[in-house]
């Protein structure tokens, strides 16, 4: 276990530097820099500002120094937020998307289950093709429609809910919708392609033949299977969902991480851009880890944590 636990995260550690090297490097070789839009200032002004941020330097000096600063846990300053440094920002932000991201994990969770168990049970009948319906209609909306769509019904028409904003409860669950339709909708595909290859199985006649319930075959041996691939795409998913949507943020005025992410690569903010880079693939690092971690509980065959 602690030989696969250290082995797995040396291999986290250098998933980590590569997107690092490679984000710092496109970053300065992208034609422009980060000030290259500001209002016309004298050259001297200019060059006291790349001074400033070491902009002036070599290349290979600016990246030992930004590794040297990642790994004290400085992430650097803002080039567009003069008065905010990145670690400021995340610290601030994080937490917004983390729990607007976890919510819409968990919304996602709870309706694709069902909706994956239900629409494979009933295998081409009435209550599959409704489930896939509502499956498809998930995927196919973007996020910018279904907000628009269900502010406009559920706060504009009906006023149950508040149309945006953060901190009340009330004022959450808008946003969670709209973040967690698509994944729930592809959650409940993968849920239903897995339980009707599970049914398919040996054992799962064996376990009829046996005389359990349709309930006990269904629930404790067919879902059980069937989870494998739906733990696999988990990782990624939570990773993308915790870091926040800039579309969801914006149209509901969350003060979320992704807003300041698209911001920062439009105004060419270095430090910013790389510091939700450093989080994002952090986090892909973790949940990727507790996905692994959580195969030889689903599965006993599986011996990941062995090898």
């Amino acid at each position: 276990m602690v030989r696969y636990l250290l082995r797995r995260f040396l291999h986290g550690v250098a998933v980590l530097w590569v997107v690092v090297t490679l984000t710092f490097v496109l970053m300065h070789v992208a034609p422009g820099g980060p000030f290259d839009r500001e209002r016309r200032v004298p050259p001297e002004v200019l060059a006291n500002i790349a001074a400033k941020y070491h902009l002036d330097e070599p290349l290979t000096r600016q990246y030992a120094r930004y590794l040297k600063e990642l790994m004290q846990g400085d992430l650097g300053p803002s080039y567009k937020y003069i008065d905010r440094n990145v670690n400021d920002i995340v610290l601030e932000t994080f937490p917004v998307s983390a729990t607007l991201g976890l919510l819409a994990l968990l919304f996602a969770l709870t309706f694709s289950l069902p909706v994956g168990l239900c629409a494979a049970y009933y295998h081409d009948s009435w209550a599959d093709r409704w489930c896939m319906f509502l499956a498809t209609l998930g995927i196919s909306l973007p996020n910018f429609t279904l907000g628009a769509l269900i502010i406009w019904l559920f706060s504009l028409q009906l006023g149950w809910l508040q149309p945006g904003g953060w901190g009340e409860p009330s004022r959450l669950i808008l946003p969670t919708l709209t973040l967690g339709a698509a994944p729930a909708a592809y959650l409940s595909y993968l849920t239903r392609a897995s339980l009707l290859e599970a049914l398919g199985e040996d054992f799962i006649r064996t376990a009829r033949a046996k005389g359990l319930k349709e309930s006990a075959v269904l629930l404790k041996h067919a879902l059980r299977q069937s989870l494998i691939p739906i733990m696999t795409v988990l990782g990624p998913l939570v990773a993308a969902l915790v870091t926040g949507s800039f579309v969801v943020e914006y149209i509901f005025a969350v003060p979320g991480m992704g807003r300041f992410f698209i911001t920062a690569v439009t105004d060419r903010d270095y430090p910013l851009i790389m510091g939700v880079t450093v989080v994002y693939t952090a986090l892909l690092a973790c949940a990727n880890l507790l996905v692994d971690l959580c195969y030889s509980l689903i599965d006993p065959r599986i011996k990941s944590l062995e090898t």
